[in-house]
């Protein structure tokens, strides 16, 4: 039997819960690949926070920049990303960092290397916001 079976009270704190999460939210955004050409190249990433992982947020990168052909996508804590908008941070497979005033740095790791992506920290923390707003009211 469940908790909220047992106790109604928990089973109505929990939907209070449920509801006061931001829905599923998606941003594009324009980031830049940084690499030792002094040219960078823009490419379109998708931020994404689901709400049944609320601790989580994802970047996804686009099929075309992957040898598979296949949507890239990088699942880390949200609390490491707004972290690294104010001090470096990150020790594993994703590291976050603010590169001035206006820029941050998302650093991927994985087996086949190491990718070095720059995004405007206006769009992160737009981003940010939007996974903490309130869940609009249920409509009836």
């Amino acid at each position: 039997m469940s908790a909220a079976a047992e106790n109604p009270s928990a089973g109505a704190t929990a939907t209070r819960a449920a509801t006061a999460t931001a829905p599923f939210v998606e941003e594009r955004v324009r980031a830049r690949v940084i690499t030792d050409d002094p040219l960078y190249r823009a490419i379109p990433v998708c931020l994404r926070f689901v709400p049944a992982e609320p601790l989580a947020v994802r970047i996804v990168f686009p099929a075309d920049l992957s040898p598979e052909g296949t949507d890239n996508e990088w699942v880390f804590p949200r609390a490491l990303l707004e972290a690294g908008l104010q001090a470096p941070t990150g020790t594993g497979d994703v590291r976050v960092w603010p590169c001035g005033r206006v820029q941050a740095v998302v650093e991927f790791h994985s087996p086949e290397g190491v990718a070095v992506v720059q995004f405007d920290i206006a769009a992160l923390r737009r981003f940010l916001r939007r996974t903490y707003a309130p869940a609009p009211a249920a409509t009836r």
